[in-house]
């Protein structure tokens, strides 16, 4: 479920978007101005959220981007193995959630992690 649907120009660093069905983050913008019979181009350097995959590209700026439902939640860890097996702290439901290699090395069972559902994709992101 998308939130809200901005305009190339509207995009600022930070900013969640959905590229070719992927959310990602935006790292950098560059706006140019318009020429005498053009549109002003965006050129929008972005990061994957869940497979932190970089993308480059030059749009018009008025095309539209999607924004996604990004929920910001915390969690305990019950076990490690191949994905990690966490209890929410507000609902107490159990599920497995993604996690990128470096960060399971940090991870330990019974400690308190943030996790982030994106589109109803959930990964951990951070220790706490």
């Amino acid at each position: 479920m998308v939130l809200k649907i901005i305009n190339a120009i509207e995009v600022k660093v930070g900013t969640n978007i959905i590229i070719d069905k992927i959310p990602c983050t935006v790292r950098r913008v560059d706006i140019s101005k318009t020429g005498k019979h053009g549109h002003s181009k965006v050129r929008i350097e972005a990061i994957g959220i869940l497979n932190e995959q970089k993308k480059v590209f030059v749009v018009p700026g008025d095309d539209k981007f999607e924004v996604p439902r990004v929920e910001k939640r915390k969690a305990q860890i019950l076990s490690i193995s191949d994905k990690i097996n966490v209890m929410d702290l507000e609902n107490f439901e159990t599920f497995d959630v993604a996690c990128s290699e470096e960060l399971k090395k940090e991870l330990e069972v019974n400690s308190n992690v943030e996790y982030w559902d994106v589109e109803g994709e959930k990964i951990i992101k951070r220790k706490l």
